[in-house]
């Protein structure tokens, strides 16, 4: 199989145009989303999600908190859907993250917030759909049809949505920085060929971890669940600072552990965390703008300098979708079509 003739490849590569077109398209969106959440002093958040946009929640968690203040909580659907027994939602934005907008679990979340009186908004590349009909603000993903079944372009225009709502609810001083972010995904593209070569070292891998925290926990996340769905590797994901409760007992000669580390305050929690696993010889995958970071790395992997630590999640997934397809070529498998998926999940 040609791997640049597949789906994912394409979808992959197509991300700094489709985040450009999210920043471009949904600005005025975010600015009439923030302007409702302000009139109202909405005063927390709760998200439905499933699978990747469930781990573009946990991002939300932490950027709407630090940027914006929020308390935000993730949704249980099936207290919806399975125990009939919603909680109260009371003064909240209740915000629905699918990239099909068809899970009937996500729907109802957003249905019952609205027969409650509460604001809903869904993030959807399909805004026509019962996600976005059950909600009183759709901002939509401008990716157009995603053929790969694991989600790629989707999620990174999910980060861009969130990070527009962050902030036009802060008053938009952050813009620019925001702007330069499909750039920067380009540029984090040119280490495809750096990543090929790096599969040919895993081919053999069974099992690993990824590892992040504050906003990159999220990436974690994502991370392993793409080396999962593609690569069918057993990768757990953990922030650091729950890898050393327990589970730090995996690590042995030559075990994988892909820490996600790019400059910012929490880099100098993850330093001390990557000399223990050093100590310990496990086997280091280092993703990060930071030398001393990537000195210290088995297989170092050079984000671009000068994102801020607040969008480095949209950057900073982009080599673990790499890696993962290109592990999956590497094993011969069809990295558009992992066994058992479906495009589209349906869950209740």
């Amino acid at each position: 199989m040609d791997l640049q003739s597949t789906h994912v490849y394409r979808e992959i590569h197509e991300q700094p145009d489709v985040l450009a077109r999210v920043l471009a398209k949904e600005r005025a969106g975010a600015e009439a989303l923030a302007a409702e959440i302000r009139r109202r002093n909405v005063d927390h958040v709760i998200i439905a999600a499933r699978g990747t946009s469930d781990n573009a929640a946990r991002y939300a968690q932490y950027l709407l908190g630090a940027a914006n203040r929020l308390q935000v909580g993730l949704a249980a659907p099936s207290l919806y859907t399975i125990y009939d027994a919603p909680p109260r939602f009371g003064n909240a934005l209740v915000l629905g993250i699918s990239q099909s907008g068809k899970s009937p679990d996500i729907v109802a979340v957003l249905t019952e917030a609205r027969r409650q009186g509460a604001l809903t908004a869904a993030l959807t590349n399909f805004p026509d759909s019962d996600l976005g009909r059950a909600a009183d603000f759709v901002m939509g993903l401008h990716a157009g049809e995603e053929l790969a079944v694991a989600a790629t372009k989707t999620y990174t225009a999910e980060l861009a949505a969130v990070a527009l709502l962050s902030v036009a609810l802060a008053g938009g001083e952050r813009m620019d920085a925001l702007q330069r972010v499909p750039e920067q995904v380009a540029e984090t593209l040119a280490l495809h060929e750096d990543i090929a070569f790096v599969a040919e070292r895993y081919r053999y891998l069974e099992a690993g971890v990824t590892i992040g925290r504050g906003y990159n926990y999220a990436t974690a996340f994502e991370m392993a669940l793409k080396l999962k769905e593609m690569t069918y590797t057993i990768i757990e994901p953990y922030s650091s600072a729950d890898f050393l409760h327990g589970p730090l007992a995996l690590v042995s000669p030559g075990f994988p552990v892909i820490v996600i580390a790019p400059s910012g305050r929490m880099l100098p929690e993850l330093k001390p965390f990557m000399a223990t696993v050093r100590e310990r010889q496990g086997e280091l995958v280092v993703i990060s703008d930071d030398e001393a970071a990537l000195s210290v790395a088995r297989t170092p992997l050079a984000l671009p300098a000068g994102v801020p630590e607040w969008l480095s999640p949209l950057v900073s997934i982009v080599p673990g979708q790499l890696l993962a397809m290109n592990l999956a070529h590497t094993r011969d498998l069809d990295p558009d079509r992992p066994r058992a998926l479906n495009k589209v999940t349906e869950t209740r």
